[in-house]
């Protein structure tokens, strides 16, 4: 049987390579040989998506490699998620997390791992897609009252919309009641501030992280 390194990198390869039936094969090998899920994920497959992202900003690689990458991606989580959801169901909720992709932009892969990782992590989230209206991000907020409202952008001409959630949100007055979290390629840490968002998520790890920090 395969040691935990050896599948880690395997999960990663079947990414890169855009290889779904494999990256099925590998999640269920890894289930069997007791590897951690999370660590599959984290490590594996989401290092693979994130090699791809960056090939992806070079130029090196086009669209369809990353919708590529990404069925190959879903294919192993899609073996892996029985198990989360049993793991889910051992512990409680830890909040709830609205999340989605900024108006007038498409791209969906980062804040599908995002929402994967907040997922696993024990979290409930409420993914409203991609190129999502600001107005539903904030009816969102008055409807099931989150924890956290999380906006990502991939261009730097739709990251500008995220201030825009913040605006709408004191507009609708519940700015004070919910926490507020941006990512994307283009987004940093001086845009979070500068905006006045209160988590910037630089990766799926540092969402995480910086989540749990923020609400347990």
């Amino acid at each position: 049987m395969a040691n935990k390194e050896a599948l880690i990198a395997k999960a990663k390869d079947a990414i890169t390579d855009f290889d779904d039936e494999l990256a099925a094969e590998v999640a269920a090998e890894a289930l069997a040989a007791g590897v951690d899920p999370v660590e599959l994920i984290e490590k594996g497959f989401t290092a693979g998506m994130e090699e791809v992202g960056a090939q992806f900003e070079q130029g090196t690689l086009f669209l369809p490699h990353v919708l590529a990458a990404a069925e190959a991606m879903n294919a192993g989580i899609d073996v892996i998620k029985p198990e989360m959801e049993k793991r889910k169901s051992e512990t409680k909720n830890f909040g709830t997390i609205v999340i989605g992709t900024i108006e007038g932009d498409i791209h969906s892969i980062g804040k599908d791992i995002v929402a994967s990782m907040l997922n696993i992590a024990g979290f409930k989230v409420v993914d409203l897609g991609r190129d999502v209206p600001i107005k539903t991000f904030v009816e969102k907020a008055k409807e099931i009252k989150p924890q956290i409202i999380a906006s990502s952008a991939l261009m730097t001409t739709t990251m500008v919309n995220q201030i825009q959630i913040e605006e709408q949100l004191k507009e609708a007055g519940i700015r004070g009641q919910v926490k507020t979290m941006v990512g994307g390629a283009p987004v940093t840490q001086d845009w979070a501030d500068k905006i006045g968002a209160d988590i910037y998520g630089e990766s799926a790890t540092d969402v995480v992280s910086k989540v749990k920090a923020a609400l347990l």
